[in-house]
């Protein structure tokens, strides 16, 4: 079905306690805004219109990426005049789904069962039953369970604060009626606000059918107005989506320890997350892939029977199959490592290609270098490419070996097979299978002294 969207992002987010306009903030490492508009596109909808207020320019400066109409809503004053805002945009003879960009954990299923129910009424309204309705507006049915109107809780009486089905807010209505509705808007109630509840009444007083369908659990149509919400919010957001991984038969050690800030592409199988991992931006796990605890990976390629041992950190790079990182590792963008290569404990890897075969296991930094195949970098080995004002390249070609406690002057080149003796500074290149060092004269003083601490006066 052929429908229109109108998002209304124009709240205010007093509660949030926070500078931040309330649908910027995050879950999933996505904006609330975010969500809810990737919703709307998921669906299918034939335009979308975006109704922002506090925050002004900053929301859609946000989001670049958005193909909606923005609209400006000032001042605020309520749902029904957010609406009213884009009535110039949207046209009669289309379904309008109203959608909140403060509800990101909308499914798709439950807003395609709402749209499809308004394929056969003028008005469709998503509803559900909550033990506890505090703060939401009722469902008014009569005799025969039809819906009559909808009541704020602060203009309820009593009996009908009782009612435990309540308003979610989302709905969808043809647009010439909506259109109709939103004109007859009066602001007599407790806030002085124009409701779009209100249209609810109308279209029951004149005899429309209006459909009704259930949210299929309560934290779907969770609306985010404090800190606590955001954080319940993202506990769900991540729950689905661990429970997604699993589906796709990802072991996760313990679901609940899990951040996933973007998207993963499951390529292989028997892949295994430890706790606390967090995954962000676009990554890629091949077969028997095996993650430690407390990693981070963000936008990462990771090859066939790589492991990842715990607390390492990688950006932006690919790890070719066989590979092994870590622990306390950290791989810095542009950095491309081939199969079955070592990267151990407390070494920084930066913008920077590692042939296969090739081990740095220990405490070293390599960075703007071109690494052969079946090179080994010893313990300490630093690569200076910066002289604080340019960076430079060093190639070591394949099979060197650069003894510990080694700095490598860029730019630099080691030859194949090349040996580099502990301890040497290395500025000039050095020849193929030759042993090359630099090193002070050793000397040992007979008849030196260890200096004594003088005792104070």
């Amino acid at each position: 079905m052929t429908f229109q969207t109108v998002i209304l992002a124009a709240g205010q987010g007093t509660r949030m306690r926070s500078a931040r306009p309330k649908v910027l903030h995050p879950i999933g490492g996505k904006p609330l805004l975010g969500h809810v508009y990737e919703l709307a596109q998921g669906l299918g909808a034939e335009a979308v219109f975006i109704v922002y207020g506090h925050g002004g320019e900053r929301i859609p400066e946000s989001c670049p990426g958005f193909e909606a109409t923005w609209i400006l809503q000032s001042p605020q004053l309520g749902t029904g005049h957010a609406v009213q805002q884009a009535m110039p945009h949207f046209a009669d003879d289309r379904l309008v789904l109203i959608l909140y960009g403060d509800v990101p954990l909308l499914r798709r299923e439950t807003v395609q069962e709402l749209i499809a129910g308004a394929g056969n009424a003028t008005l469709a309204l998503l509803t559900m039953q909550i033990d506890d309705p505090t703060g939401y507006g009722r469902i008014v049915r009569d005799a025969h369970g039809r819906v009559l109107r909808i009541v704020e809780e602060r203009d309820a009486t009593p009996d009908e604060r009782r009612i435990r089905e309540v308003n979610t807010g989302i709905l969808a209505c043809r647009g010439r009626a909506l259109r109709e509705w939103l004109g007859r808007l009066d602001n007599g109630n407790a806030k002085g606000e124009y409701y779009l509840t209100d249209i609810i009444g109308m279209a029951a007083a004149e005899g429309h059918e209006i459909a009704v369908s259930q949210a299929r659990e309560p934290n779907e149509v969770l609306g985010i107005n404090t800190q606590s919400q955001l954080a319940v919010a993202e506990r769900v957001f991540q729950s689905r989506q661990a429970q997604s991984l699993m589906d796709q038969g990802v072991t996760l050690l313990d679901p609940a320890r899990f951040d996933l800030r973007g998207s993963v592409a499951v390529e292989g199988q028997e892949i295994e997350l430890d706790v606390n991992v967090v995954l962000e931006g676009c990554v890629r796990l091949g077969h028997r892939v095996k993650i430690g605890a407390n990693v981070y990976l963000k936008d990462c390629v990771l090859g066939d029977d790589v492991q990842i041992l715990p607390n390492c950190y990688l950006e932006n790079a690919e790890i070719g199959d066989g590979s092994r990182i870590g622990p306390f590792a950290r791989i810095r963008p542009e950095t491309r490592l081939a199969d079955h290569v070592h990267i151990g404990n407390f070494v920084e890897v930066k913008n920077s290609t590692v042939a296969s075969g090739s081990k740095i296991n220990h405490l070293s930094y390599v960075g703007d270098t071109v690494v052969g195949q079946r090179v080994n970098i010893g313990a300490g080995t630093i690569t200076c490419n910066y002289d604080g004002a340019n960076k430079f390249q060093t190639i070591i070609e394949d099979g060197a070996f650069i003894g510990s406690d080694t700095q490598l002057v860029a730019p630099v080149r080691v030859g194949r097979n090349a040996t580099i003796g502990a301890g040497s500074t290395i500025t000039k290149d050095t020849p193929e299978d030759t042993l090359t060092l630099s090193r002070s004269k050793q000397l040992s003083i007979d008849g030196w002294q260890r200096p004594v601490k003088q005792e104070k006066k």
